[in-house]
């Protein structure tokens, strides 16, 4: 059996666990980035965990542009290896990392530019200002290097080696958790940094999972090559790592552009809404992350078999993922509705802080089911390489229903309003993609 063959061979449901379930562990351990510094922030003041919520919005575009070209290198690589056509996926692999390395440096000076600006049009407390320009000036100078793992994490899933990218994550999320306590209290040799320490102290462990990846590539086998001889300008390649990408970049993106909207709407009642907001977005990803490693583990497969013309497997891997994904969101929905209130108190200082979240937190999760269907057939109309069709269902999701749904209710019932909007744009949202997927997917 050739290196990839065995992702139109194996049985659709043990395949799709074995390639999903380190995908699983990686995002969940990813999420615990923002988790864990989170908590530590939350302990030096709430100020400080104010100023982390609103930088997460373009920390949260940075991470999407670096996961939605990946995206793109994915199907492509993907596409081409399930075609048989080796050169094709070498030169996207080239490509896609000249592309990675520009993007980086692209981002990593523009954020770090508007980072004071963009803070100012939500607070004017000079401490909440000088705890986000603090923290956004370290963790985005490490730009290139989100973008270089994330663009080694989707080319060794391109070829299915899921695992490693496991051991990556976990490598870099270890570093992270071990230090953040250290540099933010300055514990033996280490200065006392604060918020700083936090941002500092994630920005290296995603250097030291960048340079897993580089030991990795460099010692074993893989199924694609980078190399100046594939360094070609292939219009064709080009067009398909941004035609893919780009879509994927907006629909990780639109999220960000979400929050910022709802922080302006939230702001106008209570900083502690704002501080609600963040932690729920922080919350939510232990949900929404392990159904997007689902997802993860998906595209590489849907992507080979459809190049392979293995239109069967294809259908049968994105029913799977859906009820697989359903199950997920059931266990998040008990788990909301019975423990909402400890989940918001790890990181509320304030028992009016906790409150509000838990409510929020209740009536969010009424949604949670109805997503289940938006999250896996975006990520399945993505790996067959149609990033436009996965983008109209992210732009209901983000921008189209749940904006003018949370201006509207926040007139009616005050900020419960904007919760509200949260559960009937899934509704919403999960019968256009089931429309959309139709419409799109013939075969």
């Amino acid at each position: 059996m050739s290196s990839n063959q065995f992702m139109k061979e194996r049985p659709v449901l043990p395949l799709l666990t074995s390639m999903a379930l380190p995908m699983v562990i990686s995002m969940a351990v990813n999420a615990l980035y923002n988790i864990i510094d989170s908590y530590f922030v939350a302990q030096i003041s709430e100020e400080a965990l104010t100023a982390l919520s609103l930088v997460y919005p373009v920390q949260n575009l940075i991470n999407a542009i670096a996961i939605g070209f990946g995206v793109g290198v994915n199907a492509v690589l993907s596409f081409h290896l399930g075609a048989g056509n080796s050169r094709s996926a070498n030169v996207g692999a080239t490509l896609g990392l000249v592309c990675s390395v520009l993007h980086g440096v692209a981002v990593t000076a523009a954020s770090i530019a508007v980072m004071p600006f963009f803070l100012g049009f939500f607070t004017e407390d000079e401490t909440v200002l000088g705890y986000g320009v603090q923290y956004a000036t370290i963790a985005f100078a490490f730009g290139l290097i989100i973008m270089l793992n994330l663009y080694f994490e989707k080319v060794l899933q391109a070829v299915g080696r899921m695992k490693t990218t496991m051991v990556a994550l976990m490598c870099g999320f270890l570093s992270n958790i071990i230090l953040d306590p250290l540099l933010i209290w300055g514990v033996g040799i280490f200065p006392r940094m604060g918020v700083a320490g936090a941002a500092l102290a994630t920005g290296l462990g995603q250097l030291l999972t960048l340079a897993f990846y580089l030991v990795v590539y460099a010692t074993q086998k893989l199924p694609v090559a980078v190399g100046r001889e594939f360094l070609v300008f292939d219009r064709k390649t080009l067009g398909k790592l941004y035609g893919v990408g780009v879509p994927a970049i907006l629909n990780q993106a639109l999220p960000s552009l979400l929050i910022t909207a709802l922080n302006g709407i939230l702001a106008a009642y209570s900083q502690a809404y704002v501080v609600v907001l963040g932690v729920y977005y922080k919350l939510q990803t232990f949900l929404y992350l392990p159904a997007n490693g689902i997802v993860q583990g998906l595209r590489p497969l849907i992507g080979y078999n459809y190049g392979a013309g293995e239109y069967g497997r294809v259908r049968q891997l994105y029913r799977t993922t859906l009820g697989m994904n359903g199950a997920i969101m059931a266990l998040g929905t008990v788990i909301s509705l019975t423990a909402a209130e400890p989940l918001m108190s790890l990181f509320a200082q304030t028992p009016e802080t906790a409150e509000i979240g838990a409510r929020a937190l209740h009536i969010i999760c009424a949604g949670f089911l109805a997503s289940a269907v938006s999250v896996t057939t975006s990520g399945a109309l993505e790996g067959l390489g149609k990033g436009a069709a996965s983008l109209v269902i992210s732009l209901l999701r983000y921008v189209a229903v749940i904006l003018p749904v949370a201006f509207l209710l926040c007139r009616l019932w005050g900020s419960e309003g904007v919760w509200h909007a949260f559960w009937v744009t899934e509704l919403v949202a999960a019968a256009a993609a089931a429309l959309v997927y139709r419409r799109t997917v013939r075969f």
